[in-house]
């Protein structure tokens, strides 16, 4: 498969992954750190980064609306919750290791 075929599959993938998260708002963040060491805030991070790589300039909050689908501020509002107590401790437990960000 040559290059830009790999890119392009790779991109709706990303679509793909964006659309899914944002159709399981009760998925919570933490969640996602405490079970694949990711969330919605690192994709946010990535997708900056890769930006910044390609030399275009997208700011992390409008990173952050177009992974959440509206500004961070009002899906925080709308769809976190607090998290548990079990939650907080695995989280905590698991800090040592490298969080990806």
């Amino acid at each position: 498969m040559d290059q830009a075929k790999q890119d392009k599959i790779q991109a709706a993938v990303f679509r793909r992954l964006v659309e899914h998260l944002k159709s399981h708002t009760d998925v919570q963040n933490l969640d996602l750190m405490i079970t694949a060491n990711f969330c919605r805030n690192c994709l946010s991070k990535w997708y900056t980064s890769a930006a910044e790589e390609g030399g275009e300039e997208v700011s992390y909050e409008e990173a952050r609306e177009l992974i959440y689908g509206m500004p961070y501020a009002d899906w925080k509002t709308e769809y976190q919750i607090p998290a548990t107590p079990e939650q907080e401790a695995i989280f905590e437990a698991r800090r040592g290791r490298k969080l990806t960000n």
